[in-house]
């Protein structure tokens, strides 16, 4: 199985994949640590604020390890935000039942509620370089990942009133 997980930044995707990790002790691979290996290796002149071009260009690697890992029978986790709206074009149907979509969202309210939170726990996973986060920037992200992701039919998964529980719940299923 992999466990496909997505979302606006600052929305806890590093942190659901480190429970998933703990729960079913499998392989996990970060999207941003491919990135930033591509990156600092000067195999690419992107930089960590092309996030479009970012994604044109890992995407078509992340694919194909999560069609590797699904032909070899490997359970993976999959995190980051370099997902297009469209992923589901790249699988067929063998693939796509092996693959449980993630794609975590904050409703406006519990940003405006939480907004401190989110900042605190931000790096309760990793460590971030630059951790400069407003809230209009969360805001922006979050309806552009809500609305492309809705428009390409996926189900999102909307924190509102306590982001524990809705990991608790995903960790449930």
């Amino acid at each position: 199985m992999i466990f496909l997980i997505t979302g606006a930044s600052y929305i806890g995707k590093t942190f659901l994949a480190q429970k998933m990790l703990e729960k079913y002790k499998t392989s996990y691979l970060s999207i941003d640590h491919l990135k930033m290996g591509l990156i600092r290796s000067k195999q690419t002149d992107l930089t960590p604020k092309d996030d479009d071009k970012l994604t044109t260009y890992l995407w078509p690697i992340v694919k194909e390890i999560i069609k590797t890992a699904i032909e070899n029978k490997q359970n993976l986790i999959v995190e980051g935000g370099y997902v297009p709206f469209n992923f589901r074009k790249d699988f067929d149907k063998k693939y796509l039942d092996e693959i449980n979509f993630i794609c975590l969202a904050m409703t406006d309210n519990y940003i405006n509620n939480y907004f401190n939170d989110i900042v605190f726990h931000s790096e309760d996973v990793e460590k971030r370089l630059y951790n400069q986060c407003k809230i209009e920037d969360i805001k922006i992200e979050n309806k552009k990942v809500i609305n492309g992701f809705k428009n390409a039919g996926e189900k999102i998964v909307m924190i509102d009133n306590s982001y524990i529980e809705t990991i608790n719940m995903l960790l449930q299923k």
